[in-house]
């Protein structure tokens, strides 16, 4: 079987699928975009060996931080584990839709981006043309840098690509109000637990990758270690981008692709994963 955990930030989708994983025999494959780096541990809520409990992982950790790993970089590893793993049951789990979409669905790219500067064009000529590519674009109407760059990447699939394997997705979900107070929480533990140390790290070599400059929690203390502003600020600032993220991952799921949610139950987590294996629609 293939099945992938889908979800928001902070939602559970690391516990549930190891969890899964140890009853149905499967390997992990994170679907996650930053988690796929070295040394973004801490920020990224990266699984620990610890709480993998032997089960085996894969495309997690593995890419340095001054590389720019791409959606086509993790459609081409991704399907090379699903030839290699072809006899055994394979959880996706991670809340980046589109890498998960390039895996397991024929979504072709380009290997060249055009360079047109669009400069005769308005922002919401811009937007409009965005649409016309892909109807569930959701780029700002004012972010013409963004709007620009979709226009001129190739990736040439179409709206609904077809998909390639036989998987199911699942996704775990609760009420905003809990959520939020989840995220800000996990945040404050991450500050807690040594972030700023983290990127520290990174900080004091100079490095100033693609990575770190747009990660959730990356980007922020390096604003606060360039004096531009202060913990206090760049400690809400991640909260507030990964609040407007969890957000967009919602948006993304509900619209792209067919998932079944589950309310995930802080309480007593087992009473969701019991809820999840009832739900044995996925299991060969």
């Amino acid at each position: 079987m293939i099945l992938c955990v889908v979800g928001p930030t902070a939602v559970g989708k690391t516990k549930l699928s190891i969890e899964l994983a140890k009853k149905y025999n499967a390997i992990i494959v994170n679907c996650d975009a930053m988690q796929v780096y070295k040394g973004l541990d801490i920020g990224t809520a990266k699984v620990t060996n610890e709480e993998m409990e032997g089960i085996p992982h894969k495309l997690i950790d593995f890419v340095d931080i001054n590389t720019n790993y791409t959606v086509f970089d993790y459609q081409k590893d991704a399907r090379n584990i699903l030839d290699t793993y072809k006899d055994h049951n394979i959880i996706f789990v991670g809340g980046t839709g589109l890498y998960l979409k390039a895996a397991l669905y024929d979504y072709r790219f380009s290997l060249d981006d055009d360079n047109k500067t669009y400069d005769e064009y308005t922002n919401e000529e811009l937007y409009n043309m965005c649409l016309k590519k892909d109807k569930n674009c959701n780029i700002h109407v004012n972010n013409r840098k963004r709007l620009i760059r979709f226009l001129n990447k190739k990736d040439i699939s179409i709206v609904e690509p077809t998909p390639l394997y036989d998987f199911k997705i699942i996704g775990l979900t609760t009420d905003r109000a809990t959520l939020y107070e989840k995220i800000n929480n996990r945040v404050d533990k991450m500050i807690k637990d040594g972030l700023i140390d983290e990127v520290k790290k990174f900080y004091n070599l100079n490095i100033r990758s693609k990575a770190i400059l747009t990660g959730i929690g990356y980007k922020e203390l390096y604003s606060y270690l360039d004096g531009k502003i202060s913990l206090e600020d760049a400690t809400e600032l991640i909260k507030k981008n990964s609040r407007h993220y969890a957000k967009r991952q919602y948006t993304w799921f509900n619209n792209q692709m067919n998932v079944k949610w589950f309310d995930t139950c802080y309480d007593n987590f087992n009473k969701t994963i019991l809820e999840v294996e009832e739900y044995r629609f996925f299991v060969k």
